[in-house]
């Protein structure tokens, strides 16, 4: 039987929260509390097995509680109930651990799945453990100032359900991350959908992001499933969301809003249970003032906003990234395992990479392809690097 503590100075906000949870699962057990302090006195002494707590209450707030809770037990997870005036202080709370938050007044529909989610995944914690092939297959090379930072900030936020905005310039490596946050939470069970949203027509993007009915348009043969649905439990990333039309963001906009969606030529709403995590090579908010993407969504998604570097700016990482390469590139070659020795790599640290880690990827296949033997040298890195 879950134990779910609503803390919530307002009677009827806490009325209505209690009924339409238990109404939700007859099983759930529901404690209450009036303020902050109440809530700490509760957490100490009841078996918890989820909190929702609003953020403005006397005594102590709902940020408080967090941190209280965080400290005393952070595998209970705590879904933040925010005024629209105390978004800032929510986008906080959810950079602190928080598993969600819900704008009052809460759309009821997005609370019970946000409730369900968060009680999922607790269980999940208890019951599973990583997929290590998962983690192996995209892992982030790199021991970099940089490179870490991005991973402690990756650990901290994959088992929460916050958005995430990627930014970053092209061959960075912003699917990667993305593959990381997913991997590392609760939902790596569930579905990675990618949508590449610069390489759909702007004409077809409503249908690929929302499916569509037999016969909506001219080439709807069929019925389709969108992505938004088949991300359903699990993440979607909006790869290169900076290309999206006004009109698709605002689809976007409502269907994170309130976790629905319509499918083109229906007006039947889907609810979806789906984590998003976006990214970019543009400047959003240079693009925000020209009016070419809508600041409400952008502050919807960017709860978290994650940098990835450039790799200019991490070149002690290329001794790791080569190393990395030659091994992935010797598994499929017959005649035996690449090297590179250490002038070969010195002189790769000197160049500069605009293309990135996916610049340098490219590199070395060539020099495997082209080096006369199988220990490429410094003079095949200035014969067939292409690099000067």
């Amino acid at each position: 039987m879950p134990n779910i503590l609503i803390v919530e100075d307002e009677e009827a906000i806490r009325r209505v929260l209690k009924k339409v949870l238990i109404e939700d699962d007859s099983k759930n057990n529901i404690i209450e509390a009036t303020d902050g302090s109440d809530a700490i006195n509760k957490i100490k002494s009841e078996n918890l097995e989820l909190v929702i707590c609003d953020i403005k209450m006397p005594k102590k707030d709902g940020i408080d509680v967090l941190n209280f809770l965080k400290s005393y037990d952070d595998k209970i997870p705590i879904i933040m109930i925010s005024g629209h005036g105390d978004l800032k202080t929510a986008v906080m709370a959810m950079r602190k651990g928080a598993f969600d938050y819900i704008e009052k007044p809460p759309d009821l529909n997005s609370l019970l799945s946000s409730v369900r989610e968060s009680l999922k995944n607790k269980l999940k914690v208890k019951k599973t453990t990583t997929n290590p092939s998962k983690q192996s297959k995209y892992e982030i090379i790199g021991k970099s100032k940089k490179i870490i930072e991005l991973k402690q900030i990756i650990e901290k936020i994959s088992p929460t359900n916050a958005r995430v905005m990627i930014l970053g310039p092209n061959g960075s490596g912003k699917e990667l991350v993305a593959r990381q946050i997913h991997n590392n939470s609760l939902r790596s069970d569930g579905p990675f959908i990618e949508v590449n949203c610069a390489a759909i027509p702007s004409e077809l993007i409503e249908s690929e992001l929302f499916g569509h009915l037999k016969g909506s348009f001219t080439s709807a043969h069929k019925d389709r499933v969108g992505k938004f649905e088949a991300a359903n439990n699990g993440t979607i990333f909006l790869d290169e969301i900076g290309d999206m039309s006004l009109s698709a963001q605002s689809k976007v906009l409502r269907a994170i809003q309130e976790s629905k969606i319509q499918k083109v030529g229906s007006e039947k709403d889907i609810f979806v249970d789906s984590r998003i995590i976006a990214a970019t090579n543009k400047d959003l908010k240079i693009l925000i003032k020209e009016n070419k993407f809508r600041e409400d969504l952008y502050h919807r998604i960017a709860v978290i906003e994650l940098n990835v570097p450039k790799l200019d700016e991490r070149k002690d990482d290329i001794v790791l990234l080569v190393d990395h390469f030659l091994e992935q590139l010797s598994s499929s070659n017959e005649n035996g395992i690449f090297t590179m020795d250490s002038k070969a790599i010195k002189l790769l640290t000197t160049y500069s990479w605009k293309g990135n880690v996916r610049e340098l990827r490219n590199v070395v296949e060539r020099l495997t392809i082209l080096s006369e033997n199988n220990n490429i040298s410094s003079d095949d890195v200035k014969k067939f690097s292409g690099k000067k």
